[in-house]
């Protein structure tokens, strides 16, 4: 039933009116909460048609970072000689293996996120035009998603210093607050990504390359060491190396994050705020131009 001027009619069915807002008031996010469940679903239906089917299942989250972890040893550390400033932990330096694999836990969490929620809208488009519901949902869920891989990961990873005598640093306790920056990092990046793979269907092509380029300009397989104060600061434009840096730091150890990870989380926040405006700004185009 429907109230109208004080007076109550029978037979009515409860209507939702959508309107119109400005500023903070136009994100609507206190829907996100309402909407929980369906934000569970999308994330869950993302981790399940990820591996359905698929022969090793599951088996690939260990796989993919285990192998990327040996061939980044062998081509940069065996073959190439890239070179590396060890971390000292208990006085002894920390292999190379376990150097590299600290970095891939942060970066395939943030690559896999930005890839998911940068598709997100066009890959629910039929959803996106038949029912209503906040959009921010799509590319949150599809950050969330990659936490999944991310545990799997990071249990091999304690393995991995077991077996090489490493035991984690009291800096540990930092890692949630960093494994949030890497999700928010995605995510900034993911709100632009997706409204604008809705305009134009190159961004979907341009993704994959762009984090491929990405991960080369970022400290995954190489220390930093520059001398210039200007090619430091802008290295430091790339929220991904203050992300890394502040992951090595937490799990194994060494010198603590300096203004690289501050200057990430300023950038990282800049970059989501602004993503959340142009994102709500262009949602009302998303179900005609999808």
């Amino acid at each position: 039933m429907a109230s109208i001027s004080g007076q109550t009619i029978l037979g009515e069915k409860p209507r939702r009116v959508i309107q119109p807002t400005r500023g903070w008031a136009s994100l609507h996010l206190a829907e996100l909460w309402e909407y929980r469940e369906l934000m569970y679903f999308l994330t869950w239906r993302d981790v399940k048609v990820r591996y359905k089917q698929a022969v090793l299942g599951v088996a690939w989250a260990i796989l993919q970072p285990v192998l990327t972890m040996v061939v980044f040893t062998v081509v940069f550390n065996k073959i190439m000689k890239v070179p590396y400033t060890p971390y000292i932990v208990n006085g002894k330096a920390v292999p190379y293996a376990i150097f590299t694999y600290a970095a891939l836990l942060p970066w395939q969490l943030f690559s896999g996120a930005l890839q998911r929620s940068g598709s997100s809208l066009t890959g629910n488009a039929n959803l996106l035009t038949k029912v209503y519901f906040p959009r921010l949902i799509m590319p949150i869920s599809g950050v969330i998603g990659g936490l999944v891989d991310f545990a799997i990961s990071f249990v091999v990873f304690l393995v991995l210093m077991a077996a090489y005598g490493i035991t984690p640093t009291w800096e540990v306790v930092w890692l949630p607050l960093l494994v949030l920056l890497a999700m928010a990092t995605a995510l900034a990046f993911g709100l632009w990504l997706s409204s604008l793979n809705v305009l134009y269907r190159d961004v979907q092509y341009v993704i994959p390359f762009m984090v491929q380029l990405w991960m080369f300009a970022s400290p995954v397989v190489y220390s930093p060491h520059f001398s210039k104060p200007l090619y430091r600061f802008l290295y430091a434009l790339n929220p991904m190396a203050g992300v890394i840096n502040g992951f090595r730091w937490a799990l194994i150890g060494g010198s603590p994050p300096s203004g690289t990870t501050f200057l990430s989380t300023v950038i990282v926040v800049f970059l989501l705020v602004s993503g959340l405006m142009y994102f709500k700004r262009m949602e009302r185009t998303f179900a005609d131009v999808i």
